[in-house]
């Protein structure tokens, strides 16, 4: 335990000196490529987020293949970053919850923690209640969706720590996505371009960040 408190952690200065200094960039360089060793981290902070039981109804689609990205631009109304970003990460949730969902993942469990399966049958139930539950109440795909905007804000958070630029996007046409990418049990619902800003040509590049005082949406009770 003494060895965890004292482990070094980012200082506060650094982490709020990032959160101000990102912003969703309208415009990359197109020369500058993420290293293979900070996209290793972005993926790592993708899979180390948190989802409900941890089940983790989703995933994300790295695209690195400039052609496929020109074919994805037009789904999303033309916007550059799509093409100009180093890479173009698509968050797709799955559509349903099975109970052989829950098994693989109950499985997981075992193997990664040393421990029988017959220990985690409770728990198993539970889960498979839950998703029993939202299937049949009609919210599965809104409960799905939603696990995967926490995972969106993992990745823009660690984006900034290293000091690469990201673009979270909604705008774009989820069925033409799906068709492209061959997507059946999973929907896109969201993108993140990631990549280095083109500051000269960027005209969000400089102007001061724009929020509400910490008063009108921070209450402490």
């Amino acid at each position: 335990m003494k060895a965890e408190t004292e482990k070094e952690k980012v200082s506060k200065e650094t982490i709020l000196e990032q959160l101000n200094w990102r912003y969703a960039t309208k415009s990359y360089d197109k020369t500058r490529k993420i290293s293979d060793e900070n996209l290793t981290v972005l993926e790592n902070a993708l899979i180390l987020a948190p989802s409900s039981f941890g089940i983790q109804p989703y995933k994300f689609i790295v695209v690195t293949n400039q052609e496929l990205k020109e074919k994805l631009r037009p789904a999303a109304w033309g916007q550059p970053q799509i093409t100009d970003s180093s890479h173009l990460i698509i968050f797709a949730y799955k559509k349903t919850l099975t109970d052989a969902d829950i098994e693989h993942y109950v499985d997981r469990i075992a193997k990664v923690r040393g421990v029988s399966r017959e220990t985690l049958a409770d728990y198993e139930n539970v889960m498979k209640g839950s998703a029993q539950k939202a299937v049949e109440g009609g919210y599965i795909e809104t409960w799905n969706s939603r696990q995967v905007y926490i995972a969106l804000g993992f990745l823009l958070e660690t984006a900034a720590l290293l000091g690469i630029d990201a673009t979270p996007m909604e705008g774009f046409d989820v069925a033409q996505f799906n068709e492209i990418l061959g997507l059946e049990d999973y929907s896109a619902v969201a993108l993140a371009a990631v990549g280095y800003r083109d500051a000269e040509n960027d005209w969000l590049a400089s102007l001061p960040k724009v929020r509400f005082p910490k008063d009108e949406l921070i209450v402490r009770i």
